[in-house]
């Protein structure tokens, strides 16, 4: 089965201790895209501005993801710049640039629109309303979010928890949302509010996975060297969806097993700039680090 993300095609300006890159190609769909296409094909609904450069839509069509649906306008592309220094949990935005994004009005192409699988990843949470409003019948939607949205447009977003499977949130999104400290008590109350799967990311630390039949918790891959954690998040997102959207059986093993192809296509990610990593992943890649990830954990 293939798969449908709904998200942003940016240009990313990174500083890390590690280096500098400028206007890399970025933004949450593109990097959900590069951990799905391991697994399923993808197809990308997002748009881009005139000076998009067209070696980066060469890039995407070589990895096989679908550009039925990305926009081309005569506006900018969305630009973000930021920095990571410490322990590079976070960054530090120096000016983002909205561009092209103010006038986004996502279209999914007719054929499009029986894909069963669908990601919703961090955009405005009536546009991924719109977008799920035009597909028939969907086995399975994910759904991403911000602390933007979550403060300002709380409404929509929580009305879309409804109609959604599954809700991915990092800790401070899961608090902030839930008014709850306790993380487990923060997932039990999103999940109150319509998703089956609630997903929190630990950055570092892993993730916390609860549904009602059972709480699962995986740490994450161990990296000596984090060059750029710059969507992370979004790769996790993509292993993960891009796994269970193979699955006929959404059981817990499965669950489980698409949990760890997340958190492994997350530590490829964070080992080089921008998709210098992720772009050039093949399964069997995933697979030799999972069989290592395997031997961690096991107790």
């Amino acid at each position: 089965m293939s798969i449908l993300v709904l998200g942003t095609v940016a240009l990313d300006t990174v500083q890390t201790p590690y280096g500098f890159r400028e206007k890399m190609l970025g933004g949450s769909a593109a990097h959900f895209s590069m951990a799905a296409r391991l697994f399923t094909q993808v197809h990308l609904v997002a748009i881009i501005g005139k000076d998009f450069p067209a070696r980066y839509v060469a890039f995407l069509e070589d990895r096989g993801i679908v550009l039925d649906s990305l926009i081309r306008s005569p506006g900018k592309t969305f630009h973000w710049e930021g920095a990571y220094a410490g322990d590079m949990n976070s960054a530090k935005t120096r000016k983002t640039e909205l561009g092209v994004l103010l006038e986004f009005c996502p279209q999914v192409a007719g054929h499009q629109r029986k894909i069963k699988n669908v990601f919703l990843a961090n955009v405005d949470p009536d546009l991924q309303a719109r977008v799920l409003e035009c597909m028939r019948k969907p086995r399975l939607v994910g759904l991403d979010s911000m602390n933007y949205w979550i403060h300002n447009k709380p409404k929509s977003l929580l009305r879309l928890f409804k109609k959604v499977d599954i809700f991915v949130a990092n800790e401070q999104e899961a608090r902030d949302l839930s008014a709850e400290r306790n993380l487990l008590k923060a997932a039990k109350w999103l999940r109150k509010k319509g998703p089956a799967m609630v997903l929190i990311k630990k950055g570092e630390h892993g993730v916390l996975f609860y549904c009602d039949r059972f709480v699962f918790s995986i740490p994450a891959y161990p990296i000596d060297r984090v060059i750029d954690p710059t969507g992370a998040g979004d790769t996790f997102a993509g292993g993960f969806m891009g796994y269970l959207s193979t699955q006929k059986k959404l059981d817990g093993m499965a669950i489980k097993r698409a949990l760890a192809f997340g958190t492994i296509a997350a530590s490829f990610n964070v080992e080089a700039f921008g998709m210098e990593r992720t772009s050039r992943l093949c399964l069997d890649d995933v697979r030799q680090r999972l069989d290592v990830f395997r031997r961690i954990v096991l107790f």
